[in-house]
């Protein structure tokens, strides 16, 4: 149902995004353990990775296969990535300070 909150079906959005997403982990790239994208990120490439894939599909869309909204969620789920690794790091930053002050009680 459109609200005047959902002008532009957000809450319905938002939930395909999430099936989208989901959907990725029972894809081939997901049968691992460890994600390429995970090797990616502790290799110190992690940022330009996401970032080049959310150019690379933004530049695509419209273009291969029409206007195809998977192109749109891969954008979506790359800038979902890379927001999830900053706040891991903030939340490790955290914790490392946090041992910090608590090694200076000791």
């Amino acid at each position: 149902m459109l609200t005047e909150r959902n002008k532009f079906n957000e809450d319905e959005i938002l939930a395909n995004v999430k099936h989208y997403i989901d959907s990725t982990y029972t894809q081939h790239y997901g049968q691992g353990k460890v994600q390429t994208t995970e090797i990616t990120f502790d290799a110190g490439h992690g940022e330009g990775f996401c970032m080049g894939n959310i150019i690379k599909y933004a530049q695509r869309f419209g273009k291969k296969d029409g206007s195809n909204e998977k192109d749109l969620y891969k954008i979506i789920h790359y800038a979902i990535i890379l927001l999830g690794q900053r706040q891991k790091e903030r939340e490790m930053d955290m914790r490392r300070f946090e041992d910090e002050m608590q090694e200076g009680t000791d």
